[in-house]
């Protein structure tokens, strides 16, 4: 028999992590549709709670169905546990069961790790899986306390569920609120826009959530001594710092006219921290200017950080291309920032993620406005919200039949598992020929 008969076929990391996340997703699917889960004690349909399992576990944020009015407390827990597997991300989440229970982590389990949060070796990863499960629980429970004041005064002994639910959602960047009821459902917080309390420590949540775990580790080994970051957490905040600032500004110049002058710089800053995969919403989006509208397309796509509870094609991909373009117009052979220079693989990795999160962007949302009749603009803001897993609407997703919620779950769901996982999953183990062929230039531009 020949050898390679005998060897036994092993999943590699990434296609593990593609499975995880849609095994919890079925999972979640099958609890919600359970009559305990919505507040009527009716079932839930297969499509509606497929819908709802998959936005929670890509921490998306878009639903069909008002998540405080419509699922009981029960639902709402589930929905919650889902959203906190999927933030820190499955792999995350089982491994941090084998440490509690004192398991052993073989190597196979730590180089899935590895790729699950996007850290740079194998080595130290039980450390740092440690790190994030420790930072994680402390951030949450910071943000909760923070927001309790508010949430115990509007509602009570509920308030304390509401600041939970709440914090946990922000800083997984899920962007599900429970807020709504039977008159006033999907409201997010717009009415809570003029509260600096909670617009802030939403704003601080989202943030620290979608700078990445690395970045937290970085922070954290070398303080403030910016110079001994890592090249990809320099690059990270610098980005996210610039993604923060130049759309705030554009939104507080260019909308939002009818606002106070505090209430308007309040609703620019966290509209731009909020677009970048949070889905929270302090005004009403439907009715910013189409300028606006597009500016915070681009945001969804660009999305959070590698190794963080965001989507998005990420910061560090945005960032690399800038570079690179930079590089080609001052005609140097290679990109670089901070006096570190970008190897060639990754400029090709982040030009090829751009182009596959395009490509779900404009047919997902080119499908949907063929087959709702719906303009090709709010489509194209819903696709953007989907693939980026950042939960922003328009108002027409409730709205839209089950081809279309069939679209947005697969770009949710290819969104959150990242670009360079799903096509590492599904090219790997092919044969990788070595002869090289014959070169032949071609022009470009």
């Amino acid at each position: 028999m020949p050898e390679k008969l005998c060897k036994k076929k092993h999943l590699t990391s990434f296609q593990l992590i593609i499975l995880g996340f849609a095994g919890v997703i079925l999972l979640g699917t099958f609890l919600l549709m359970l009559p305990f889960s919505s507040v009527n004690k009716v079932p839930t349909s297969f499509h509606e709670a497929l819908f709802t399992a998959t936005s929670a576990v890509c921490v998306t944020g878009l639903v069909v169905k008002d998540t405080g009015s419509y699922w009981s407390p029960i639902g709402q827990a589930i929905i919650l546990v889902l959203i906190q597997t999927g933030g820190l991300g499955v792999v995350t989440v089982a491994a941090s069961v084998s440490l509690f229970s004192g398991k052993k982590i073989s190597l196979m389990q730590r180089s899935t790790m590895k790729d699950a949060i996007s850290a740079p070796k194998v080595g130290g990863i039980v450390r740092l899986t440690r790190f994030i499960l420790k930072g994680t629980m402390l951030i949450e429970t910071a943000g909760a306390v923070l927001l309790l004041p508010v949430f115990l005064s509007d509602y009570g002994l509920k308030g304390i569920w509401m600041s939970v639910f709440h914090s946990v959602s922000a800083f997984c960047n899920a962007g599900f609120d429970i807020l709504g009821t039977a008159d006033n459902a999907f409201p997010s917080l717009v009415g809570y826009s003029g509260n600096v309390l909670i617009n802030v420590v939403i704003m601080l949540l989202i943030i620290t959530g979608g700078i990445g775990f690395l970045t937290w580790d970085d922070i954290y080994m070398n303080k403030m001594n910016f110079k001994r970051y890592r090249l990809q957490s320099k690059m990270i905040l610098m980005t996210t710092v610039c993604l923060i600032l130049l759309p705030s500004v554009f939104f507080f110049v260019c909308d939002l006219q009818n606002l106070s002058a505090g209430r308007r710089l309040l609703a620019a800053t966290f509209q731009s921290v909020t677009t970048r995969t949070a889905g929270f919403n302090t005004i009403n989006i439907s009715e910013m200017s189409e300028a606006s509208k597009a500016v915070m397309i681009l945001l969804m796509l660009i999305g959070g950080s590698p190794g963080s509870t965001a989507g998005g094609m990420k910061t560090t991909t945005f960032m690399v291309l800038i570079l690179n373009a930079i590089a080609t117009f001052r005609s140097q052979e290679n990109a670089g920032a901070f006096g570190r220079r970008l190897e060639y693989h990754v400029i090709k990795n982040a030009a090829t993620i751009a182009m596959l999160y395009f490509v779900l962007f404009f047919c997902g949302g080119l499908a949907i406005s063929v087959y709702e009749g719906f303009p090709l603009l709010d489509c194209l803001y819903e696709a953007a919200s989907a693939v980026g897993t950042v939960g922003l609407t328009l108002g027409i997703t409730p709205k839209l039949h089950i081809f279309s919620q069939v679209v947005l779950i697969i770009l949710m769901y290819l969104g959150r598992v990242g670009g360079l996982t799903l096509i590492y999953a599904v090219f790997s183990g092919r044969n990788k020929g070595n002869a090289k062929l014959p070169l032949e230039k071609i022009t470009v531009g």
